[in-house]
């Protein structure tokens, strides 16, 4: 508890602070064995919970430029070919998270990859325990089946998911 009420404070703050602007770079840091120096988090633009997330991360990731590049499949022009064959259907199931060697990672594992390239290896980490990692897998797996009704997007079933 103690954490989790500095850590939406934080998340309002840099919510209101930040725009989140989402680009989309073809990857020619390619280096052999297909792997990159950059992780790729795919994440739900249209999602306001997911937004706010996504913006608190890039606030912690400031001075570690290029390590994490944020994809917002919400945007028309997302590939998923250009993402190891991640569709916007895959994506928009659970968080998914393309490591440098070209892994893809979705739900809590997702998470502690992408915690651990902004500087929060240790959430990453305690999340990862063998009595926490049960309990968010099933707390991540409320939230996914429940994210579009609780933001307003209950009807979408495929295709973009835009607010109604």
């Amino acid at each position: 508890m103690a954490i989790r009420l500095p850590l939406v404070g934080a998340l309002r703050y840099i919510g209101s602070r930040t725009s989140v602007v989402s680009t989309q770079r073809q990857f020619s840091s390619q280096k052999k064995g297909g792997s990159t120096d950059t992780i790729r988090v795919l994440y739900d633009g249209e999602c306001p919970i997911c937004v706010k997330e996504i913006s608190f991360l890039k606030f912690l990731q400031r001075n570690r430029t290029g390590k994490v590049d944020f994809v917002d499949i919400s945007l028309p022009e997302y590939d998923g070919s250009k993402y190891e064959g991640v569709d916007y259907e895959m994506a928009m199931g659970e968080m998914t998270v393309i490591d440098e060697k070209n892994k893809i990672h979705r739900g809590v594992p997702a998470f502690t990859v992408m915690y651990s390239a902004v500087g929060l290896g240790w959430l990453g980490t305690f999340i990862s325990l063998p009595l926490i990692r049960p309990v968010m897998n099933r707390a991540y797996g409320v939230f996914a089946r429940n994210r579009l009704k609780w933001t307003g997007r209950e009807g979408c079933t495929n295709g973009r998911c835009a607010k109604k």
